[in-house]
């Protein structure tokens, strides 16, 4: 089907709106990633990281995409363990779960116990390097990337739609990636909370990966549960401090 095809084909056009949404919905854990990694570097840098480091994932979606064929073989087993057959798929999901596991509990221990490990290592891990960040967004949207991939394909066969619909999305994310990051920035308790959803979700990961299938709708149901929850939290925190400013 060519692309005059497309065009006129309601159904291509309630694929694209479907697909535009649902990676915009995964991004929203890329994003939450990338705010609190790129508000550790120095205000100077923090914008041009977002960036850089949202327009190479773009890249790098694209190029996945190109390949599709070979992304959609990922998901044969390749080797097995203890009679459970794993594909690389599989294992990228595992390994990219660890880093999150690990990286959200660092960063959790680092804001409950400062102290412990004193002001010369907290002054370092404010100053993340700049190469070392976009290191990172770029590992941790190559693990989403290949999901949302697989999980597209399973929605559309047709390429294009599939390119629409991650350009959009990355749009979106270039959009509301310094708004959310100034956003938790300036609300230690929703860094917090936002910690506990990469832990959440690096736990799914690693749940997919070794075969145990969980709904993501229960995932951001219970990550909209709680954001709406510290929302109250936020409200009546400032509506306090109005009423003790008034007496």
């Amino acid at each position: 089907m060519d692309i005059v095809d497309l065009v006129q084909d309601p159904s291509a056009w309630v694929a694209l709106v479907t697909l535009v949404v649902m990676e915009v919905v995964l991004g929203i854990d890329n994003l939450i990633f990338i705010s609190i990694l790129t508000n550790k570097l120095p205000v100077e840098h923090r914008v041009k990281a977002r960036r850089v480091g949202i327009g190479l994932a773009l890249v790098m979606r694209l190029g996945l995409l190109a390949t599709v064929a070979w992304i959609v073989q990922m998901t044969e087993p390749v080797f097995e363990v203890f009679g459970e057959g794993f594909s690389w798929k599989d294992v990228i999901l595992i390994g990219g779960g660890l880093f999150l596991v690990w990286k959200a509990t660092k960063e959790i221990h680092h804001n409950v116990d400062p102290e412990e490990h004193g002001e010369d290592f907290i002054a370092k891990s404010n100053t993340t390097g700049f190469a070392s960040a976009i290191g990172q967004i770029l590992l941790l949207d190559l693990v989403f990337s290949i999901d949302s991939i697989i999980t597209a394909v399973g929605m559309t066969p047709h390429l294009p739609i599939m390119f629409i619909a991650v350009i959009a999305a990355v749009t979106v994310m270039l959009v509301a990636a310094t708004p959310l990051a100034n956003f938790i920035e300036k609300n230690p308790t929703i860094v917090m909370l936002a910690l506990g959803f990469l832990l959440m979700i690096g736990t799914t990961l690693i749940a997919e990966g070794m075969g145990f299938h969980v709904p993501k709708g229960y995932i951001y149901a219970a990550m909209a549960f709680s954001a709406a929850v510290e929302l109250l939290n936020m409200l009546a925190r400032n509506r306090r401090k109005r009423a003790a400013g008034d007496s």
